[in-house]
């Protein structure tokens, strides 16, 4: 294609559609894709959020091991910086990686972020020496966990919701539910794979399953994910600054406040996950590793179990509210969003200061885990919803201002532990 102006190439995305105005509402059935890629490109992007953001949602995990075992002396902010540094580096790429997919380069980024995530999750296992009490390195865990495996998951994690929405149009809240439910489900399969490996096989045999998992699943994405072929590209020069950050995008009210509400969602939602345990463990609630300590309550659970309810239960909350948000049809996502967000904002605030017994706690896991589901699965799909499905002008750039958005949310993560 000869080279021409970045505006030109999108404005001839913008012609009227040939279709009429007012169609007649088509059936449950037709608003399906008929095309077998199209599950084919659901089930590799629930697979692209088990590996990037599911693995987020386990840290928690790690962080109690960390805390007990290999880093028993380092500070607790010291030790939240690895996860917030794994929600900076996937959030901050996310507009890069957003325009990338928006042009074209699907299969680039996902075999760049399966090499980067294999190699981050595999070093894992060789920077703690024997892995044993007070053996750990502070550094290394960072570097590898922190740093290098997140810059193989942010490859993974604006794709997974961008590339599926190329094919599911008119249920399109409800495809990027399933894909956001893989977060879910991995942050419960690897918090207990890691847990449970750890103590029966040590933490670095424990790190060389976990990546050779990982790595599988990656893989297999790079396969089956694919963008609807009809779905409009955006064409820019690749290399300039206006490519990958859109200007425009800050001039629509609807993006700023949306950009402004996932800004506050990441300072306060996923400090509850990386610090659930720490808090259980405090409180009496709950205890670290396989032996219960003399004198706690004969109701008290494993700490790890109460982060694999809180991932379980918010599976049913992505997927609940996302195909809500497509059966309202004019109130859509959005507006479930606003509700599900102010609802998990009440639960935190009021109900987790109060949750003093077992019980409590976990009632508190499952309400707070099925509405936050929602609030973290949710702003791919509102903004879809904000951009409109048949304006083809910003539907080329739908990746590039979800990137923008959860970029805008990178130093929030950061600093919210």
């Amino acid at each position: 294609m000869p080279p021409h102006d970045d505006n030109e190439a999108l404005a001839s995305l913008a012609a009227p559609p040939s279709e009429p105005e007012h169609e007649r509402p088509k059936t449950f059935r037709e608003m399906w894709p008929k095309d077998w890629r199209a599950y084919l490109c659901l089930l590799g992007g629930f697979l692209q959020m088990f590996i990037s953001w599911g693995y987020v949602n386990a840290f928690g995990t790690y962080a109690s091991f960390y805390d007990s075992v290999l880093l028993p002396k380092a500070d607790n902010l010291l030790m939240n910086l690895i996860g917030g540094t794994m929600c900076f580096v996937i959030l901050l790429l996310s507009f890069v990686v957003g325009r990338l997919v928006d042009a074209g380069h699907i299969g680039k980024v996902l075999f760049t972020g399966t090499i980067l995530l294999g190699a981050g999750t595999f070093s894992l296992s060789l920077v703690n020496g024997d892995a044993g009490e007070g053996d750990g390195n502070y550094g290394g865990i960072w570097a590898t966990q922190g740093f290098l495996t997140s810059l193989g998951m942010a490859c993974h994690f604006v794709s997974s919701s961008q590339v599926v929405a190329t094919w599911f149009i008119d249920t399109k809240s409800f495809a990027v539910g399933v894909v956001a439910c893989g977060a879910s489900v991995g942050g419960a399969v690897i918090s207990t794979m890691a847990r449970y490996l750890n103590q029966q096989v040590g933490f670095n045999t424990a790190s060389r399953h976990v990546a050779t998992l990982v790595l599988l699943l990656s893989a297999t994405t790079v396969l089956l994910c694919r963008p609807n072929p009809a779905h409009p590209r955006n064409p820019s020069p690749q290399w300039r600054w206006s490519t990958f950050w859109d200007s425009t995008a800050l001039r629509s009210p609807c993006f700023c406040w949306l950009s402004a509400a996932t800004f506050s969602i990441f300072l306060g939602f996923y400090p509850v996950f990386f610090n659930l345990e720490e808090w259980a463990s405090a409180s009496g609630l709950a205890f670290r590793g396989p032996d219960r300590p003399q004198g706690l309550s004969p109701d008290a659970l494993e700490t790890f179990a109460l982060l694999s309810m809180m991932n379980g239960s918010s599976f049913v909350g992505r997927l609940l509210a996302a195909g809500i948000a497509d059966h309202l049809g004019i109130y859509g996502a959005l507006h479930v969003h606003a509700f599900v967000t102010a609802a998990a904002s009440i639960l935190l605030m009021a109900f987790w200061t109060t949750a003093n017994t077992v019980g409590k706690a976990v009632a508190f896991v499952l309400l707070f885990g099925m509405f936050s589901g929602a609030v973290i699965g949710l702003p791919p799909a509102s903004m879809a919803f904000i951009i409109g499905k048949r304006d083809k002008l910003a539907q080329a750039r739908l990746g590039q201002r979800v990137g923008m958005m959860y970029s805008i949310a990178s130093l929030p993560a950061l600093v919210g532990r």
